[in-house]
């Protein structure tokens, strides 16, 4: 890779921070405990009142600390393996390490703009950051005109594109089935919004990455060359943001939580993730 300075530097720094946040956010635990809280809707909701998502309502709370879990056992793991990996050449290791990068991008960017305000606010914003530019060297370092001649006839590819887009739109009727139906009934708040100020996830989901999932699954089915480039590195993604999901719904049922259907479904998206993934990059022929 070019610049391998540059990204080995970016990376270390981006596994030293985020260890110490994801840590931070597991081990933690001083405070009261869970109490209740008027919102200034005229709502209660419960507070999870310890460690460092103290102020969070607990089953945001909880979902945060799961995701502290995969972020520090899979994800940083994955980032050091790819990343080395890539460093001796290996292409498809590079395709892996931009997907894992752009998940840890997406992890911080919900932290610094969700979590309400705590002692990682500055290491939210230097990983965001870090996590940014990291991201934005990758995809810039491939040959994009390259990248159609490189998969063989087995890749998955037109079927991987179906399913982002698959994804996208089921992901994006959940979430307008949580804000239509209050617009609709003059109600407006959805429950949702417990003490938050708007639909961060939701929000960032509907006008951002669901969008781009759509985009790049179209661009590959019109055989753009970017979309060979964005539908793989998208595929890793959202494999670890799936089982980061994943985590979050075994926590909230652990603590009482109804999970059905999404514990049934869920896993079966993130599933087709994983082997789309491993399809796709497997039959990628290494660049010379």
């Amino acid at each position: 890779m070019k610049e391998n300075r540059t990204i080995i530097s970016l990376i270390v720094a981006i596994v030293v921070f985020s260890s110490v946040a994801t840590t931070t956010g597991i081990f933690t635990n001083e405070g009261p405990g869970r109490f209740n809280y008027e919102t200034i809707r005229g709502n209660t909701v419960e507070i999870y009142g310890k460690g460092l998502y103290k102020h969070m309502t607990a089953d945001v709370a909880i979902q945060g600390i799961a995701q502290d879990y995969i972020t520090l056992f899979a994800g940083i793991p994955a980032l050091v393996i790819s990343l080395i990996l890539a460093l001796k050449g290996s292409y498809k290791a590079r395709i892996v390490l931009t997907g894992v990068t752009g998940y840890f991008f997406v992890t911080y960017l919900f932290y610094t703009t969700m979590g309400m305000y705590n002692e990682m606010f500055i290491p939210y914003l230097i990983l965001l950051c870090l996590t940014f530019f990291t991201l934005a060297q990758l995809l810039l370092s491939f040959d994009i005109k390259a990248l159609p001649d490189m998969y063989s006839n087995k890749a998955p590819l037109r079927f991987t594109a179906g399913f982002l887009i698959f994804n996208a739109i089921a992901i994006a009727f959940l979430w307008l089935g949580v804000i239509v139906p209050p617009i609709v009934d003059g109600t407006l708040y959805p429950n949702e919004l417990n003490h938050y100020t708007t639909l961060i996830v939701q929000g960032l989901d509907l006008g951002l990455l669901l969008p781009i999932a759509v985009v790049s699954g179209v661009m590959l089915l019109k055989k753009r060359p970017l979309g060979y480039l964005l539908v793989p590195v998208y595929t890793v993604f959202l494999s670890f943001l799936m089982a980061a999901l994943m985590a979050k719904i075994i926590a909230m049922g652990i603590n009482g939580v109804n999970i059905i259907p999404s514990v049934f479904i869920i896993p079966v998206f993130n599933l087709t993730a994983i082997i789309t993934s491993v399809l796709t990059i497997k039959n990628l022929r290494q660049q010379h």
